[in-house]
């Protein structure tokens, strides 16, 4: 192949939004308990705001549980104070530097606003993946007027970029489909 656009680039930029959505509707919470639920949760530690992730340790002993062991027992009620207005509607029980958090049923109306977030996170993903395949286009483009390519060579190239845009983006769509399932599952 002549020159023209680094397939290979695009598909790796391509893939870095698929893991972004990834790791955006990994933190949704659905019927499950899981650590990431607490991801977006800063607590006021040694005079900054930091992850709760770097004062205690996240696992998940039960289904409908989570359980955060503070490092540190001055930190038990900062980190207590942290989750409770992350607005995550979680409430901790304090045992000894361990926090148990039991996580309540999710209603009807919170399942569908999950949904929605899971969508807009989808957008975003798919916009990013738009971007990329524009940018493969105009370099394509470019390249074609430059004469470094020629026309036929641009419109294969073109159309492999829209085949991988367009497999990209039903990934996207498989991914939000599952998450919806999972989401919406009772």
């Amino acid at each position: 192949m002549s020159e023209g656009i680094d397939i290979k680039e695009l598909k790796r930029r391509m893939d870095g939004a698929i893991s972004a959505f990834k790791h955006d509707i990994a933190s949704l919470r659905t019927g499950r308990a899981s650590a990431n639920i607490l991801d977006p949760v800063m607590v006021e530690a040694y005079g900054s705001r930091v992850p709760l992730n770097q004062v205690a340790n996240i696992t998940v002993p039960e289904p409908r549980m989570l359980s955060v062991s503070v490092w540190d027992k001055s930190m038990v009620n900062a980190t207590d104070r942290a989750i409770r207005e992350s607005n995550l509607g979680l409430n901790p029980i304090i045992d000894g530097q361990n926090l148990r958090i039991p996580l309540p049923e999710l209603n009807e109306e919170r399942r569908k606003s999950l949904v929605k977030v899971a969508h807009d996170y989808a957008e975003k993903s798919k916009v990013a993946i738009r971007h990329v395949r524009r940018d493969g286009m105009d370099g394509l483009k470019k390249a074609e007027k430059d004469g470094v390519i020629g026309q036929d060579e641009s419109r294969a190239q073109s159309d492999r970029v829209q085949k991988m845009t367009d497999e990209t983006i039903s990934e996207v769509d498989r991914l939000l489909g599952e998450k919806e399932k999972e989401i919406m599952q009772v």
